[in-house]
């Protein structure tokens, strides 16, 4: 498969929010050869940790989004509600940053919500630039109902680990994200 073909199906994968396993051997070879510095089994080390961290994650995605679809709810929806529901109205800019998505997906996934009844856009009496997104009492009542279930079915699916490795896995995964820097 040539190069061009090859980023094509990469941006298509990323752009529906979705790891393949083709898309995960393409990027593996690429860290293989623009690695870092680390040679043989350290980078070997690396690339296999992270396979298995993506996989985990997409593992997790993919059940907490068959959860979710019955109501109706995309996870990108299910972000929005769930941080608007814990740190209160927030503008979109800041709520892609959170849910670290683009502008653009997030007005979508905002305009597909406001739709269905659950936000609403509020703009600012002080400043008309500003607009917060809020949830509408049905979609306050919706989080309410949803998050303690999907709480608690994602306190299941992790409790494959011991809470000491869970402990050790969170502390690997903070220290990981602030290691990298975004460009």
């Amino acid at each position: 498969m040539g190069k061009k073909r090859e980023k094509k199906k990469r941006n298509r994968a990323s752009a529906q929010g979705a790891v393949s396993d083709d898309s995960l051997a393409l990027m593996s070879v690429e860290l293989v050869s623009a690695g870092p510095a680390a040679t043989g089994a350290g980078r070997e080390r690396a690339l296999d940790t992270w396979l298995k961290l993506i996989r985990a994650a997409e593992s997790l995605k993919t059940r907490l989004a068959s959860r979710l679809a019955p109501q109706g709810l995309t996870l990108g929806q299910f972000g929005v509600l769930e941080a608007v529901f814990h740190c209160g109205p927030l503008c979109q800019r800041d709520l892609a940053r959170k849910l670290q998505v683009s502008g653009g997906n997030m007005t979508t996934v905002i305009d597909n919500l406001e739709r269905r009844g659950l936000v609403q856009r509020v703009r600012s009496h002080r400043d008309r630039r500003y607009i917060a997104v809020h949830l509408s009492s049905q979609g306050d009542a919706l989080i309410r109902e949803l998050f303690p279930e999907q709480a608690e079915a994602i306190r299941r699916d992790m409790g494959a680990l011991s809470a000491k490795r869970l402990e050790r896995l969170g502390r690997s995964c903070r220290d990981l994200g602030l290691s990298i820097k975004i460009k």
